[in-house]
């Protein structure tokens, strides 16, 4: 009989002796043990491991609840489509900017349903709007601090994960209502999913990768697919299982992500277009258009119908455009560098670093799989968002976060566990060095903080480079002091972008991190709970705040909502449950306002740029017609302005011509249930 066996009938003995009393002590014992266990963490882990962890993750709570609903509505846009949804079992699966289904936002709806799904719960108000998002950072906070731990220590996760927590971009996204704060952690378990699928080398695990990317699909379509192809290497290179069993696991994985995608597409395609809502973002009322054109391959090549203006050079060379300079520099350019990539030298160092290390590791070499997870993400993201023409935002880096953290936390360690050999000591002092230097250099971008901080952050992470260059030489005491002024270094500049962007209020389409950080077209405009944006713009013919000026007198602008008057709100309310909606606006933010306001159903008159063709002019008149809309707002974005056939200037152009103008609390509309033949107007307060 060997030991193995011996143990068993052993331990078979002890539990039969066992009696009530043993029995219920040894629960009590049991839920002790499982108690100790969750504070203990791994048992293969030093016992300051996840009381660590634990104080990561409650900073960054901490962090990102902070100052969370001074943004108020933050983006009225999808703000609006959440109140909708919250009201409304069609509005919430469609993704509709108004309850009453007119038009859907210019993305799939995953992001929406659970924004949605918190105001069912909270109540339409800042907090249950916002919080989804914050949540969903601490979950991708701490999903990768538990992959970079599971195979390179407790301290590569814990700095990995504050430096994902610290990342100025992530501190404002996952406070923010864009979908990127969903599509990041969907991204995440991807990686989560797949470095258990090459450990196992599991099927099951693969299939689960495809449905996470699937439903990275439904928050914001392509985007997600830009992890696909390093997920799919790592898998195949280095899962420890059969070829055939990995090409299988491949099969499903891109079979499950397909089905998980899918449904709701195909759900859309099947409906006949006059039982859904317009897809908004397209030209022609299709999924397909949106998600191909607009949102696919539009965004790199520049050419995107409905867009508000065009890209960068063709073919994504160095040229200009409305979405900035495209081409290798651009991650470190003067707009996007301090957004993300204050530790991007330092990770593509030791991203190199560490495959070098691995290099003759065998092709089951979990650490060297991890490098091909994570690297490959920040690799193909850093270099699509580099030399995409069509639409590009700052934000859009916070898809770069989370492999940048994890690619830090994880080269470090490596080189750590060689800082005996020079190929050690010399790849820490340069990341160390490059951190500390591209700190400097973007710190001197900005006055807020001075000249002290960018100096000392220079001081000390020079000296902690070159003393890490002697660290066999160093009393073992001397070391942790430079370990400290290396993490400090890296961390110091972020942390103050981070802390300026939890301070300040973001609102509008187009947020910023950092001291003032706005997006190259930002605009301000009122939101409950928050003031306006970080730095209001004057837009054509726009006031800052959002109201429009002049002949119009509309109610928001292209990239933010203002919040309306005490007046306009009770002109709106007034019999309201006589139509369907409330009023109608060129522009999804200028609808977003009244509706955010009211509570009640406002049409978007051609989608978010106001150049979708919805509805057409003979529509609006049938809803007119009918008496389905009480008032149009006067003024407004879009309207078939650009390279659109969107028809809000026909229909603002008859509205006009044939409808009463009244002034509401300094205001213009027109009362759809006043027909005039004249030119004449009246005012009512």
């Amino acid at each position: 009989m060997d030991s193995a066996t011996a143990h068993l009938r052993t331990s078979d003995q002890a539990v039969r002796r066992e009696g009530p009393g043993d029995a219920m002590r040894s629960g009590a014992s049991a839920g002790h043990g499982r108690l100790t266990r969750l504070w203990r963490g791994h048992p293969d882990d030093p016992s300051w491991a996840r009381p660590s962890m634990c104080g990561v993750l409650a900073a960054t709570a901490v962090i990102y609840f902070y100052n969370l609903t001074a943004s108020g509505w933050a983006n009225s846009f999808y703000s609006a489509a959440a109140q909708a949804g919250s009201v409304n079992w069609e509005a919430f699966f469609f993704g509709s900017s108004d309850a009453a289904n007119s038009i859907t936002v210019d993305k799939p709806p995953a992001a929406l349903w659970v924004m949605a799904l918190s105001v069912r719960a909270f109540g339409l108000n800042s907090f249950a709007i916002l919080l989804p998002e914050v949540l969903m950072g601490l979950a991708t906070v701490g999903i990768v601090y538990s992959m970079v731990r599971r195979h390179f220590g407790a301290a590569a996760g814990l700095l990995s994960g504050a430096v994902l927590a610290l990342t100025p971009v992530a501190a404002l996204m996952f406070r923010f209502n864009n979908p990127d704060a969903l599509l990041v952690l969907l991204m995440t378990l991807g990686a989560w999913g797949t470095m258990r699928a090459v450990e196992k080398g599991s099927i099951k695990w693969m299939a689960l990768v495809g449905i996470f990317l699937g439903f990275g699909f439904l928050t914001k379509t392509f985007q997600v697919f830009l992890v696909i192809p390093f997920v799919g290497i790592a898998y195949l290179v280095a899962a420890r299982t059969t070829l055939k069993r990995r090409l299988l696991g491949l099969g499903v994985g891109l079979g499950a992500m397909i089905l998980a995608g899918g449904w709701w597409v195909l759900i859309v395609q099947l409906v006949p277009a006059s039982a859904r809502p317009y897809i908004g973002g397209s030209q022609d009322n299709s999924f397909w258009n949106l998600t191909f054109g607009y949102n696919g391959f539009g965004r790199l090549s520049g050419n995107e119908t409905g867009s508000v203006g065009g890209g960068g050079g063709p073919g994504g060379g160095s040229g200009g455009g409305m979405w900035g300079v495209t081409g290798i520099t651009r991650m470190f350019g003067s707009e996007v560098g301090s957004q993300v990539s204050w530790l991007l030298p330092s990770a593509l160092i030791l991203l190199g670093a560490g495959i070098a290390f691995r290099g003759r590791s065998p092709r089951t070499d979990l650490r060297r799989a991890a490098y091909l997870v994570w690297g490959g993400w920040l690799l193909v993201t850093a270099l699509t968002f580099s030399f995409m023409a069509g639409i590009f935002h700052q934000y859009y880096t916070v898809a770069l976060a989370p492999a940048i953290a994890a690619v830090v936390g994880m080269g470090a360690t490596e080189a750590w566990e060689r800082r005996h050999h020079a190929v050690g000591s010399i790849t820490l002092s340069v990341a160390t060095a490059a951190a500390a230097t591209w700190s400097f250099i973007l710190l001197t971008r900005v006055t807020a903080y001075g000249d002290w901080l960018r100096a000392s952050v220079l001081a000390i992470g020079m000296a902690a480079a070159f003393l890490l260059l002697a660290l066999n030489w160093l009393h073992h005491k001397a070391i942790p002091l430079v370990l400290a002024g290396a993490i400090a270094a890296g961390l110091a500049g972020p942390a103050a972008y981070t802390w300026s962007t939890v301070n300040s209020t973001h609102t509008g389409s187009i947020p910023a991190a950092g001291p003032g950080g706005m997006g190259g077209m930002g605009g301000g405009g009122g939101a409950p709970g928050g003031g306006r944006g970080n730095v209001p713009a004057v837009r054509d013919g726009a006031a800052p705040g959002g109201a429009t000026r002049g002949a119009g007198g509309g109610m928001g602008g292209l990239l933010d909502a203002s919040t309306p008057s005490t007046a306009v709100v009770s002109a709106l309310e007034s019999g309201a449950g006589d139509y369907t909606w409330v009023a109608a606006a060129i522009g999804s933010n200028n609808a977003a306002g009244l509706q955010l306001a009211t509570g009640k159903p406002v049409m978007a008159v051609g989608g978010f740029n106001g150049s979708d063709p919805s509805p057409t002019l003979a529509q609006f008149q049938s809803y007119v017609k009918a008496g389905k809309i009480h008032y149009f707002v006067a003024g407004g974005v879009g309207g078939g302005g650009g390279r659109s056939s969107g028809s809000g200037s026909q229909i603002s152009s008859w509205v006009t011509a044939h409808y009463k103008k009244v002034t509401i609390g300094g205001s213009t509309f027109y009362d759809l249930t006043q027909p005039t033949s004249s030119s004449s107007s009246s005012s009512a307060s």
